[in-house]
């Protein structure tokens, strides 16, 4: 398995939809382990670093996504052939943005945390992203108190600002 092993190819950027794309060769995904579809990967576009998820493409190779951002780092555009380096990224997503104690101790005085925890990865992942940006208790406060009254309405879109 490639858990720690960087993969090197050459591939096209191309336009899909409103996207930019890239296809990663197979007998590279299948060295690569999914979870729920999904590979997260590290790596870098012509040696810019950048940190995402191969996407599975029905009776296609995974695709890889590549934002405006880090084409402009990589010095690359639609139709160019650029060198991607890829690796397995085995970080803890959970531990990139920890969920912070003051929601934690609000979903449990609410008993909503089983509710928090039914949301998906990525929901959750955004609030604590944007909990753990806020520069005061006031603000941290104000927004904790907005995922618990959308939790209470069963909001499956909670959000912060």
């Amino acid at each position: 398995m490639g858990k720690n092993k960087s993969y090197t190819f050459n591939a096209v950027i191309y336009k899909t939809g409103i996207n930019f794309a890239v296809d990663v060769p197979g007998e590279i995904t299948s060295e690569l382990v999914a979870i729920k579809g999904y590979i997260r990967i590290k790596g870098t576009i012509n040696k810019f670093p950048f940190t995402k998820s191969l996407v599975p493409v029905k009776n296609g190779p995974y695709r890889l996504f590549v934002n405006v951002p880090t084409l402009k780092g990589a010095k690359a555009k639609v139709g160019d052939d650029a060198v991607f380096t890829i690796m397995q990224d085995t970080s803890d997503p959970e531990k990139e943005y920890p969920v912070p104690q003051a929601l934690t101790t609000q979903l449990q005085q609410h008993g909503l945390l089983a509710d928090f925890e039914a949301l998906s990865f990525y929901r959750r992942k955004e609030i604590a992203r944007y909990l753990n940006q806020v520069k005061t208790a006031e603000t941290l406060e104000k927004n904790i108190q907005k995922v618990i009254s959308q939790l209470k309405k069963k909001d499956a879109t909670v959000r912060v600002p």
